[in-house]
C-alpha cells in the first residue's frame, strides 16, 4: 500500500460515498482539523497497522455490540491491540450477555456497514439509540484515529476535538470503561 497523508477532505470527490462526504461536511462545519489517508479496504486490525504508521496514531478498535434482547446497543472504542472479552465489559455497564450487533442494526442505527464501524457513525444515530463506551486508554492519547464511515480512508484528529466538539455536536456522551490488557 502506498499511502499519502492529506490535510482535510479530498479535493476529488468522485467515487466517494454520501456517508463519507457527510463525515467531512460535519467535521469541517465544526471546525475540527484532521489528517486523512486513502487506502484499500481495511476491515481488520491487521490491515490497520500500516495505516497507523502513515497517520502516526493507533486506529481504535470499534465494536458494535448489543444485549441479548437487542434493546440496548453499544459502540465500544478501545485500543486496537487490546484484547476484548465481553465479561470484562458486561459487569461495568450492567448488561449481561453482550454480543455483536447485526449488520442490519449497524446500518439502521449508525449508517455504516461491517468493517466500517466508526465513532463518526454516531452522527447518524439521531435518536440516541447507541450508547458510546470508550476505554480509558483511548482518552489518554493526544490523537485519535478512525474511519470516516468507510474503510477505504482513515482520519487522525485530536482526541480533545472528538470529546469536546464532535461528541457534543452529535449529542452523545461517552461512558468511560476500564478494560484490562490481560
Amino acid at each position: 500500500m502506498d499511502m499519502e497523508l492529506y490535510d482535510g477532505r479530498p479535493a476529488d470527490t468522485a467515487g466517494r460515498s454520501a456517508v463519507e462526504m457527510a463525515t467531512y461536511d460535519l467535521l469541517d462545519s465544526l471546525g475540527i482539523a484532521y489528517k486523512r489517508t486513502d487506502h484499500g479496504h481495511a476491515d481488520t486490525m491487521e490491515a490497520c497497522h500500516e495505516i497507523d504508521a502513515v497517520l502516526g496514531v493507533l486506529i481504535c478498535k470499534n465494536l458494535f455490540l448489543c444485549n441479548r434482547q437487542k434493546t440496548r446497543f453499544y459502540l465500544l472504542l478501545m485500543p486496537g491491540d487490546k484484547p476484548f472479552h465481553t465479561r470484562d465489559l458486561s459487569a461495568q455497564i450492567n448488561s449481561a450477555r453482550l454480543s455483536f450487533g447485526s449488520p442490519e442494526d449497524m446500518g439502521r442505527l449508525l449508517g455504516v456497514a461491517p468493517g466500517s464501524v466508526s465513532v463518526m457513525g454516531l452522527m447518524n444515530d439521531v435518536e440516541n439509540r447507541v450508547t458510546l463506551l470508550v476505554d480509558s486508554d483511548v482518552l489518554k492519547e493526544e490523537y485519535f484515529g478512525c474511519h470516516p464511515c468507510v474503510n477505504t480512508s482513515s482520519l487522525k484528529l485530536r482526541t480533545a476535538d472528538l470529546t469536546e466538539i464532535f461528541l457534543p455536536a452529535v449529542r452523545h456522551e461517552p461512558t468511560v470503561v476500564e478494560l484490562p490488557w490481560d
